[in-house]
């Protein structure tokens, strides 16, 4: 048996071994955490409510075109149907062409109304014309951001000629007036693919407005791109690459692209909202999107023959665009301050 002496030793010994584990943990529980830049940018991001309220709207609007077949088979409506003429509603539209009702005939059955002359679902209309215009916008802004980041970082870490001959066909692409090109050069895009008599394919029509303004749209951002990579390619972490041996291709994926994602990220956050006006002018001036297709451009087109007549056919499109617009520049604006805290907006 242990006598009481001996167990009172090894009760002291364990009570001894055990204040130190106590003290360590304490010390490792208050011993502060390192936070990566992107922790700390999201933890920046987050304590602005302007960005997220805007990131919240521009996710919405996403999420809503890439849904749009599905609320409109809830809805009920499809926006190619003339319901004016439908035996269901005999009087959508009256004497005049003009949706009857108040307010360009919004009621329980068409929640934005119906389209003046034709009697079309404007919501579902609404709908599909961001489903359009979002996911181009996206594809247009993805290409022309590789493109430049490309151009750009060529252009910026050889220099030398290389940089001069690049330099001057940025140029010569920026002499372009771009609106004007834009509708001279889309009849002749589409033009080369089908004939005169027959109709354009609407995949045609996309792949063309995206081509012709990927064309015209990546110059911005290589001049942005050539600017950070000068400034940082003479820096002392690019010439310890050098020395150590890594190739052009780690040092440029490695020391320099990642210390230019902000800009780039920045750029692009502006340079959809820009690609998406540009695509609706497009169709506004009649060498985009044509009928039936729906598009934000078509329906300001529409709106603007008959706003005398119906002012608030242009009502739900216009503000549609306006928010989302407003917000993605914002949401720009929250994402640069949370890269570059400096900035002090």
């Amino acid at each position: 048996m242990t006598s009481p002496i001996e167990a009172e030793d090894a009760t002291a010994s364990v009570a001894l071994d055990e204040k130190p584990a106590a003290k360590t943990t304490a010390a490792d529980a208050e011993a502060p955490v390192g936070r990566s830049p992107g922790q700390l940018m999201w933890m920046r991001f987050k304590r602005d409510r302007t960005g997220v309220v805007s990131a919240i709207v521009v996710i919405l609007y996403f999420v809503i075109a890439l849904l749009a077949p599905v609320i409109a088979s809830f809805y009920g409506k499809n926006p190619y149907t003339l319901y004016a003429q439908e035996p269901d509603y005999p009087f959508l539209l009256d004497d005049f062409a003009m949706p009857t009702g108040s307010f360009g005939g919004v009621s329980g059955e068409f929640w934005f109304g119906v389209e003046p002359t034709l009697g079309r679902d404007v919501f579902t209309m609404l709908l599909y014309g961001m489903r359009t215009s979002l996911y181009m916008a996206v594809a247009l802004t993805v290409l022309s951001v590789g493109t430049g980041v490309v151009i750009g970082m060529v252009s910026g870490y050889f220099g030398g000629k290389v940089d001069y001959w690049l330099g001057r066909i940025t140029d010569f692409f920026l002499a372009f007036p771009s609106q004007l090109f834009f509708i001279a050069f889309m009849p002749v895009v589409t033009a080369l693919f089908v004939s005169p008599t027959d109709e354009t394919p609407t995949y045609l029509r996309a792949v063309a407005i995206i081509m012709v303004m990927w064309f015209l749209g990546w110059m911005g951002m290589a001049r942005l791109v050539r600017s950070s990579v000068l400034s940082l390619r003479e820096r002392e972490f690019v010439e310890a690459a050098k020395v150590s041996g890594a190739s052009r291709w780690r040092i440029v994926r490695k020391e320099i692209l990642p210390n230019i994602v902000t800009p780039i990220l920045v750029q692009g956050t502006y340079m959809l909202p820009s690609a998406i006006l540009s695509i609706a002018f497009l169709s506004f001036v009649g060498v985009g999107f044509v009928e039936p297709t729906p598009d934000w451009g078509r329906m300001f087109a529409i709106g603007a023959k008959i706003y005398e007549q119906d002012p608030a056919f242009m009502l739900f499109p216009g503000l549609a665009l306006v928010i989302f617009v407003l917000a993605f520049n914002l949401l720009g604006d929250s994402v640069r301050d949370a890269f570059d805290p400096k900035t002090g907006r």
